[in-house]
């Protein structure tokens, strides 16, 4: 009779911690010395992502809840199709997929930041290697529910991706009603923010921002032919459009 005290012996957890050579320079996962199994992914010395495997529900950053919450309160079919531009560790993509009937898709320029997130994190999304405006462009009419943007290039969001003629391909991409949501790094006077604002209303019906009323840092502003249940925080004044 075998010894009921002796047990398969449990498989060692994987190491991830390290940094990482990818197209664009190096990714660097450090794992979070308050919470056991949570990990901070850095891109290019930047921490891009706070990512808890077999964790999904969890969202650190604030910007992420903020974009949750537009998404809870847009009238969305079920299930709903959902693309993200730009990808990093797939933390709200995972968070998404994980509380509502949904199909994800995060969309990562860097090929080697996406397969490096696929063998560490194993996101429960799939990831597309493309360019995030031609991606976009290439959306079928009406396929999608929600676009999120969240990508950046150092502090700012690549030109391609913040002119009139990108907004109208999201909006031709998505359904009647269906949501585009934007994450703006932003500093003092929240230029950025107005520019991003005075593009969108060149082409959705309704707009809506929210931020942490610092003036600078992430703004998250939302766009809809639908309109939006959040309060429209006060931001006036002229702003350069992209053409």
């Amino acid at each position: 009779m075998s010894n009921p005290r002796r047990r398969k012996p449990r498989a060692r957890k994987k190491r991830i911690e390290g940094t990482y050579p990818i197209d664009t320079g190096t990714a660097t996962i450090v794992a979070d010395p308050d919470r056991d199994g949570a990990y901070v992914l850095e891109v290019n010395q930047v921490p891009s992502s706070y990512v808890v495997p077999g964790a999904p529900e969890v969202l650190s950053y604030d910007y992420m809840e903020w974009i949750a919450d537009f998404i809870e309160a847009a009238d969305l079919p079920e299930p709903f199709a959902a693309v993200h531009l730009g990808a990093a560790g797939c933390a709200l993509p995972s968070y998404v997929q994980h509380r509502w009937d949904s199909r994800n898709i995060a969309v990562e320029l860097d090929r080697g930041l996406a397969r490096l997130v696929r063998e560490a994190f194993d996101p429960p999304v799939e990831i597309a290697v493309a360019e995030a405006r031609a991606f976009t462009h290439a959306l079928a009419p009406g396929s999608v529910d929600v676009i999120v943007r969240d990508v950046f290039a150092g502090p700012d969001t690549p030109r391609p991706l913040t002119t009139v003629e990108f907004y109208r391909a999201a909006h031709r991409a998505l359904t009647p009603g269906g949501l585009f949501v934007a994450n703006v790094g932003d500093v003092a006077g929240l230029p950025r923010t107005r520019s991003t604002l005075a593009g969108l209303q060149q082409v959705f019906a309704h707009t809506a921002v929210t931020y942490a009323g610092r003036g600078y840092g992430n703004v998250v502003v939302a766009a809809s032919d639908n309109p939006l249940a959040s309060t429209q925080l006060p931001i006036d004044g002229a702003a350069p459009v992209h053409d």
